[in-house]
């Protein structure tokens, strides 16, 4: 087995380029941090180049892709305060539009800027039966980024996640669909709401809401029934409860 101790090491350094997003983009690898996150990447068929190990036994099932390491190494390498006990480099999984063909129920965030949100909203997504995922607009975060990685708890690649700037694109792609607009301002609440599928469920970000652009391609708006007292819901928590209510 390889085994890296020093953190002026070249691989320890091209590891740690991959915590900025130009260097993931540039090599289309990401960072996997601890069991739980690599075990769920291996199962679910994600290629994984090598992974920093403390424990060689508890990572047998990766055989030969095992580096052997020591904590100044992980330290150095993770994004986490405290490192985990193993740090891995792995292939992005990347989808395109024509991979949503089919799709019954999609998600759709606009412009959603927050790391843990959008872990979050990707592992409700898939808990509740969407079955893609879409990130509209130039200022969506990015997938990749570890700490959406570590907050999507395993389940970023369980769906089709793909990025769509153009809405013309978003237009012929979702058309004939029909398109659910959550909006503060709407008249008709959630609990008296079903959708007819293929439905998109479209969620603005937390500081902007859904643009002019997507309310006037929408085709329904809804709102989450609240005490009066409360302006708003986070946005993760506001998608758990609409996509409980529409999609299961």
């Amino acid at each position: 087995m390889q085994e890296i101790t020093s953190v002026n090491n070249n691989l320890v350094k091209e590891t740690v380029k991959l915590q900025q997003k130009k260097y993931r983009d540039k090599e289309n690898k990401f960072l996997l941090e601890g069991f739980k996150c690599i075990e769920e990447a291996f199962n679910a068929g994600i290629e994984i180049a090598y992974v920093f190990v403390s424990d060689v036994k508890k990572y047998a099932f990766l055989a030969d892709k095992a580096i052997f390491t020591t904590e100044p190494v992980l330290k150095k390498i993770s994004t986490t305060d405290t490192p985990p006990d193993a740090v891995a480099v792995a292939f992005k999984k990347n989808y395109a539009i024509n991979d949503l063909n089919g799709a019954q129920k999609v998600v759709l965030l606009e412009n959603i800027k927050d790391m843990g949100n959008l872990g979050t909203i990707l592992r409700t997504s898939t808990a509740f039966g969407a079955d893609a995922v879409i990130l509209y607009g130039r200022e969506c975060a990015d997938i990749y980024n570890p700490k959406c990685v570590r907050s999507s708890v395993g389940n970023l690649w369980k769906i089709p996640v793909v990025y769509i700037e153009d809405f013309k694109e978003l237009q012929f792609a979702f058309g004939d669909y029909e398109r659910v607009a959550t909006l503060p301002r709407a008249k008709e609440f959630l609990k008296n709401f079903s959708v007819n599928k293929p439905v998109v469920v479209m969620f603005g970000s937390e500081a902007d809401g859904l643009s002019d652009e997507l309310i006037n391609f929408s085709t329904q708006e809804i709102k989450i029934e609240m005490a009066s007292n409360v302006e708003s819901l986070n946005l993760s928590v506001s998608c758990a409860v609409v996509l409980y209510k529409l999609f299961l």
